[in-house]
């Protein structure tokens, strides 16, 4: 993954990397020093269609317009940041226009990271993303989209792939809460309503991932197959293993708890979001150990974009090695995001997303989040 030499790029590929690589007539020569080269960064889970003061996902108040201009400058921010390919896990209410952002950063109108894109995620009605604080004499919408039974999965699958979606993002559990120091939460589908979801995806190759924390969702939803179990902060023995046999990753997304703590409306919020996140470090040491195959993610939008490299640190600081979380969001990354062998290293006939970082991350990983060199498919977007 980490590149002494020099890369050869024509196009938007490499097509030479080593120590000594050819240097055709006429080719621009960018000399970075003694910064450490990679492969762009891979952020399997974010929110483009959030921001800072939008973190309560029921008072987004923008209109689609609105919000789709703030998520191109947002997937400038990540590029900008060394994220060269990222999954959107839902717009929140926006629909299927980050088909839009998609299409437009695929055709060069604004830059951006490539993506993969789920348009609105589905839930229950009454479920974990349901406009459930209102009124409901003002019927105010939800974030997701509904479906409350396995026909209505497959319609509601089948009306997210028609509008562009790459993949298909579930609610599966929620609301959580610890009690003496146990995870409880709330299963939304069971598991043949799951496996229904996963079967009508994959008919057309897509995947199925999903918003699980705990018990027994993240068992209904290992059982069904999905591609990948975000947040997965509790995982019981049989979910563990599952997962390691089928190789469905979890997601950690620890910055997002780490910043709901520090940024609490009260006190008590921040402990309760504290407490949340010290048990979420206590399981992900024990699925580590059980050698669940771990994807990085961070769950940004909540907090600013362009800022999620802190997840590559707080991995590392809740037990994994540098090169695990490197291994686990390059080589892991691609693979969930379907790049794999096209992302993800530094390899002849791969894409040309490379980034460069003073110092190495195998010793010091913070290093990540100041990234001063970023190509992306040839293109240089900051040097």
């Amino acid at each position: 993954m980490l590149t002494p030499g020099e890369l050869l790029v024509l196009g938007e590929r490499i097509v030479e990397a080593g120590t000594l690589v050819k240097h055709p007539a006429g080719v621009e020569v960018i000399d970075l020093g003694d910064r450490t080269l990679l492969p762009g960064l891979i952020d399997a889970h974010v929110h483009l269609f959030l921001h800072p003061g939008a973190e309560d996902l029921q008072t987004v108040q923008e209109s689609v317009p609105q919000r789709t201009i703030i998520a191109l400058a947002a997937a400038h921010d990540d590029l900008m940041a060394g994220f060269t390919a990222e999954r959107d896990m839902g717009t929140e209410g926006a629909g299927s226009a980050d088909t839009a952002v998609r299409n437009a950063i695929d055709e060069g109108l604004f830059p951006g990271p490539r993506l993969r894109i789920s348009g609105n995620a589905i839930d229950i009605l009454g479920g974990h993303e349901d406009a459930i604080k209102y009124n409901p004499a003002q019927h105010v919408l939800s974030n997701a989209t509904y479906a409350n039974n396995k026909d209505e999965l497959v319609a509601a699958i089948r009306q997210e792939l028609k509008e562009g979606a790459d993949f298909i993002k579930i609610y599966e559990t929620g609301p959580d809460t610890v009690r003496n120091g146990q995870l409880s939460t709330i299963y939304q589908y069971t598991e043949a309503e799951l496996r229904v979801a996963v079967e009508e995806a994959a008919r057309t190759g897509k995947r199925v991932a999903v918003h699980a924390t705990g018990e027994p969702g993240t068992l209904f939803a290992a059982r069904a197959g999905v591609a990948s179990i975000d947040h997965a902060n509790q995982l019981g023995d049989e979910t563990m293993r599952l997962m390691r046999e089928k190789q469905i990753f979890a997601v950690p997304t620890f910055t997002i708890f780490d910043y709901f703590a520090d940024h609490a409306a009260s006190p008590e919020q921040s402990e309760r979001e504290r407490t949340m996140l010290d048990l979420h470090e206590k399981e992900f040491r024990k699925q580590i150990a059980a050698g669940v195959p771990m994807a990085v993610g961070s769950d940004v939008g909540p907090f600013p974009h362009g800022t999620q490299a802190r997840e590559f640190v707080l991995m590392v600081k809740y037990g994994m090695s540098p090169l695990a979380v490197m291994q686990a969001d390059l080589l892991n990354g691609a693979k969930l995001l379907g790049w794999d062998g096209q992302i993800g290293a530094l390899e002849k006939g791969y894409l040309a997303d490379v980034i460069a970082v003073a110092g190495d991350p195998l010793q010091d990983i913070s290093v990540l989040q100041n990234v001063s060199f970023v190509m992306k498919g040839g293109v240089v977007y900051k040097k």
